[in-house]
């Protein structure tokens, strides 16, 4: 149990982690989901300025590691590609790449976004700018980069972390030398949008040829 966790919070996380224990039976332990929920609350803790919906985004966090994890660990097969994208803050960049990835490809891949060292929050310049493409960033928020999402993807793409995010035999790892949004006008913001577009929409026409 996490130390002065609110109780509203820890009512929330254990009803996620039954949940996801009934989601996961027969792939997963119930000690181990829960571990997963209170260890995704507790991770996300660390850097959030408002904690109000903390528990919430703790749920949506655990669930998608838990994914990457069954998927990982071949216990769950995907007919799609899985791609993640890796910066620093996982508040600029690899924001813009994931929902452009999406925006462009749907359900025919499943994407994921993470930080070496993640923000607090999603940098409002990227959720204007998207938002303004007819893309809906709501519920976007900044995650770290855990060995389990590293671990499911079949294409790493890197965009300023360094060493940060660990290598697999079997994976295609790209970097990406971007501009980091943050601190920048509109205009650049605008400008770095379109050069991530560009890089995103020919990493899907590689991938799916």
């Amino acid at each position: 149990m996490i130390t002065d966790t609110p109780e509203l919070d820890v009512h929330v996380l254990h009803r996620a982690a039954e949940r996801l224990a009934m989601t996961y039976e027969g792939i997963f332990s119930p000690e181990t989901v829960e571990r997963y929920v209170f260890e995704s609350y507790a991770t996300l803790g660390r850097t959030a300025k408002v904690r109000t919906h903390l528990a919430a985004l703790a749920q949506h966090f655990a669930a998608d590691r838990l994914r990457a994890l069954a998927l990982a660990q071949g216990k769950l097969e995907s007919a799609v590609p899985q791609v993640l994208f890796v910066c620093v803050q996982n508040a600029g960049r690899s924001q813009i790449a994931a929902a452009l990835l999406r925006h462009h490809a749907g359900a025919d891949v499943e994407v994921r976004s993470a930080g070496s060292l993640p923000g607090s929050e999603v940098d409002p310049r990227v959720l204007a700018e998207l938002e303004s493409r007819g893309i809906d960033m709501a519920g976007a928020f900044p995650k770290p980069l855990t060995d389990d999402v590293v671990r499911a993807a079949d294409y790493v793409i890197t965009m300023g972390c360094g060493d940060a995010c660990p290598v697999y035999p079997g994976k295609n790892y790209l970097d990406w030398d971007l501009v980091d949004p943050r601190g920048e006008s509109e205009d650049t913001v605008r400008r770095i949008v379109e050069e991530i577009d560009g890089r995103v929409r020919a990493l899907w026409a590689e991938i799916s040829r």
